[in-house]
């Protein structure tokens, strides 16, 4: 654990440590090389319904109402939703909704606010 180290570029976290040619996080268990430039392929891009590209900590809004799976609740347009995080997949928004709880999104369904 020095403090010369980067950060794991997954998770962020400090604690990533050497191990040869490589760098380890021992939080997630990613395995870098810190001197091998990132790939193209290795950044996950993600884009509202308009385009624009989104980012993790991003405030989107939604465009249309959404039907809670397994409830009958209904997350309603205009809903302003901060993404947690952005995942591979077909719903690739994690999130919380404020009175709903944990949700994954598609992008297609949300603009940036």
């Amino acid at each position: 654990m020095s403090d010369s180290l980067p950060p794991c570029p997954q998770c962020k976290s400090a604690y990533s440590y050497e191990d040869r040619n490589l760098l380890i996080c021992p939080e997630c268990g990613h395995e870098w090389n810190p001197d091998a430039a990132p790939a193209e392929t290795d950044l996950l891009v993600v884009k509202d319904a308009h385009g624009t590209l989104l980012q993790d900590g991003d405030m989107v809004t939604l465009i249309k109402d959404l039907k809670v799976k397994g409830s009958s609740s209904v997350a309603k347009v205009g809903t302003r939703v901060k993404i947690g995080r952005l995942v591979e997949g077909d719903h690739n928004i994690d999130c919380k909704i404020t009175g709903i709880g944990p949700m994954m999104l598609k992008s297609e369904f949300v603009k940036k606010a």
